[in-house]
């Protein structure tokens, strides 16, 4: 196994729409961090859309695009890093189906991010777990179903040494890593075992203190929101629910608006001093939801204006994308021609 000359690093996003903030402090901000260090590809992963979107294909396409635009906007490279639309590298197809025959079924079940994703499939209203489950069976595609394995031959096709991921993503990336130590044992060393990298702030809540973010939820900051909408939606936040006036002394802990202030709030002392004056009755919520507007409108403004100038110039956004996937299709060539080769695969007609 030879090794380039800077260590791959991989991630991806599923295209299902624009960004949001939770996107940028789970796993943007470490992108930008990075993307001088390592060799960088970034994923857009819409074979795992059509999953459980089959037939939309137009709204796939539509938001693969929506997502190189935010990447662009936040200040990724694609000079240094490679913007790869997954369904356009087939050889990761390749790879799912062989590195298949090292998972069995029990494992795949274990796995309890599948079994989450699984169950929220089946999930609606007032139903227990038991019957969600029951529901899910009748839903769930055998492409939903492998999808921890189409995602570990996402991260092996690379050969990535890094993954950055959030909490909730753990088990895929430990299931990457077995299978890369089992066939490595089995056909010799080809790949090298990829290691989790966990963003500042693993999983953001809603602005409705939900535990998921989600933008069909509307309980989301858009990176490309204007400033008037993020100011208005932070002073829509959940907040302490038991403080009824400003006077009353109120929790920090658990409570989104400090969350939130604590991820996009540079300035530490202001944070502190909020945090203080807070838990001793002595600030309303308006000006603490004020001063968390003006820091994550500070953040946005610079994003949005780059997403601006993408807008108006799309060339460079779809030659983003087809210059990043042909890097990774030439890197992707040359690891299943190791593969085949390792496997015994190559020399049927010699």
């Amino acid at each position: 196994m030879t090794e380039p000359k800077k260590k791959r690093f991989l991630s991806g996003m599923r295209p299902s729409g624009s960004l949001h903030i939770g996107h940028y402090v789970g796993a943007l901000e470490n992108w930008l961090r990075v993307q001088h260090e390592y060799e960088c590809y970034f994923l857009i992963v819409d074979w795992h859309v059509m999953a459980d979107h089959m037939g939309e294909v137009a709204m796939i396409r539509k938001n693969v695009i929506e997502v190189a635009l935010d990447w662009l906007a936040v200040g990724l490279d694609p000079n240094e890093n490679s913007f790869v639309v997954q369904s356009q590298v087939p050889e990761g197809a390749e790879l799912q189906s062989l590195i298949s025959t090292l998972v069995t079924v029990p494992r795949l079940n274990r796995n309890p991010t599948l079994k989450a994703e699984i169950r929220q499939l089946g999930k609606e209203q007032g139903q227990s777990d038991e019957e969600a489950d029951d529901i899910s069976r009748a839903r769930v595609s055998v492409a939903f179903y492998n999808y921890p394995i189409s995602q570990a031959a996402d991260i092996l096709l690379p050969k990535a040494h890094l993954v950055p991921t959030g909490d909730d993503q753990l088990p895929h990336i430990e299931l990457t890593r077995e299978i890369a130590r089992d066939f490595n044992r089995l056909y010799g060393e080809v790949f090298p075992i990829p290691e989790a990298l966990i963003g500042r702030v693993p999983r953001l809540v809603g602005l409705d203190n939900n535990g998921k973010m989600s933008k069909s939820l509307g309980n989301t900051i858009q990176l490309g929101d204007p400033a008037e909408v993020v100011t208005r939606k932070v002073m829509g936040m959940y907040t302490d629910p038991t403080r009824l006036r400003a006077t009353d002394p109120g929790h920090v802990e658990g409570n989104p608006v400090f969350i939130y202030h604590d991820a996009f709030n540079p300035n530490k002392e202001e944070v502190d001093d909020l945090k203080e004056r807070y838990v001793a009755g002595k600030v309303g919520d308006v000006e603490v939801k004020r001063k968390l507007a003006a820091a994550l409108n500070t953040l946005l403004e610079p994003i949005r204006d780059r997403r601006a100038y993408y807008e108006q110039h799309m060339g460079e956004v779809r030659d983003a994308l087809y210059q990043g996937t042909q890097r990774a299709k030439r890197l992707a060539e040359h690891t299943m021609a190791e593969v085949r080769e390792a496997m015994g695969l190559s020399s049927y007609f010699k």
